[in-house]
């Protein structure tokens, strides 16, 4: 066994060290259900790990309890993408963008938002982005 085995460039270590973190912030939140910290870390998490419907909870609650974040929307419009509701991932998308999101390089590129990038909706906002000095 080399010493790069068993290390984070082996994918699977990489997905081990994920449950891990995920089941203890999992902990975390159920003892302190308000930290937004906890609940933006679990989300990613969740996130990174393809449970993509336990992630949109999370980032559900974090809306919730910060309802005028910009990142927290942008990143609940992300959730609703990877769980296939352009819809709402849409209309979260708007709402980021009032309350001042304006990365339009970052909203083009984010993998998250693939299933939207052919929505109508979808071009409107990031060519309006654009026009935005």
């Amino acid at each position: 066994m080399s010493h790069l085995e068993g290390t984070a460039a082996d994918p699977a270590f990489e997905r081990i060290g994920l449950e891990f973190l995920a089941d203890f912030l999992a902990r975390s939140a159920r003892h302190r259900p308000d930290d937004v910290e906890v609940l933006g870390l679990l989300a990613t998490t969740l996130t990174q790990l393809g449970r993509h419907h336990e992630g949109l909870g999370f980032d559900r609650r974090l809306a919730l309890l910060l309802p005028d974040d910009a990142t927290v929307r942008y990143n609940l419009a992300c959730s609703l993408a990877l769980c296939q509701d352009a819809a709402a991932a849409l209309r979260e998308l708007e709402r980021a963008v009032e309350l001042g999101y304006d990365d339009a390089v970052h909203l083009l590129a984010d993998e998250d938002l693939r299933s939207l990038r052919t929505e109508p909706g979808f071009v409107a906002l990031l060519e309006r982005l654009r026009a935005q000095p």
